[in-house]
């Protein structure tokens, strides 16, 4: 076969198979523009998400604890509470990203259980927490939802009246109900604490939470 002839099958696949792959490359264009446009985009300046959870603004004090922004205001952030606490329920975050970064508690996870001798309050350097007697102690109030609680069913439970460190000066059974003595609960959280439900079937509503309300009667747990 002659030099020609090995040219030109040559030259014929050649354009054969440029015909064939012209379609392909139409397709790709569009894709590699927006390649293009993509890799010229200033990420730094886009929004970041937003979450859309409400933040929390009212939290779970120790005993004693001065009143909202006071508490705050005059903690320093020494973490001496935490340290003498023999529960372990009192928590900081040091990021603040909960509790302002100030002292808190969370029921569910432990509950102040009204020690003996009540020794976050009497350890705190800054007076954030004032020794106060314990009958004074107002963390907050306690709320029974009847909805949820197993004795309108008919179980025989006394969980959150058996456990409450204050006894019948807090809470009391009247029938198939729970009673909270408003005067006599410290808001400390155990009767949350050891309630059975999912979800609880009695929460506290924290004090400034409660007086952010301007109505005790209005209930805002913390779950």
């Amino acid at each position: 076969m002659s030099d020609d002839k090995h040219v030109n099958r040559r030259r014929f696949f050649r354009e054969g198979l440029r015909e064939l792959l012209k379609p392909l490359g139409k397709a790709i264009e569009p894709l590699n523009e927006v390649a293009r446009q993509f890799s010229e985009m200033d990420l730094s300046a886009t929004t970041p998400l937003k979450s859309h959870a409400p933040k929390q603004t009212v939290w779970h004090r120790p005993p004693g604890a001065l009143e909202g922004k006071n508490f705050t205001d005059v903690c320093s952030r020494c973490g001496e509470c935490v340290k003498v606490c023999p529960a372990q329920c009192i928590k900081i975050d040091t990021t603040a990203e909960k509790g302002e970064g100030a002292p808190y508690i969370e029921p569910n996870d432990m509950p102040c259980v009204m020690c003996e001798g009540l020794l976050c309050m009497h350890t705190c350097p800054t007076g954030a927490l004032r020794p106060i007697p314990i009958q004074d102690i107002d963390m907050g109030t306690a709320r029974w939802r009847e909805e949820t609680c197993v004795r309108t069913i008919g179980e025989n439970c006394t969980i959150c009246v058996d456990q409450c460190p204050m006894g019948t000066a807090a809470l009391e059974l009247n029938g198939n109900r729970v009673v909270v003595k408003e005067d006599g609960c410290t808001g400390c959280g155990v009767c949350q604490h050891y309630c059975p439900t999912s979800p609880k079937s009695i929460v506290v509503t924290t004090r400034d939470a409660r007086n952010d309300a301007g109505d005790s009667t209005v209930p805002r747990p913390i779950d």
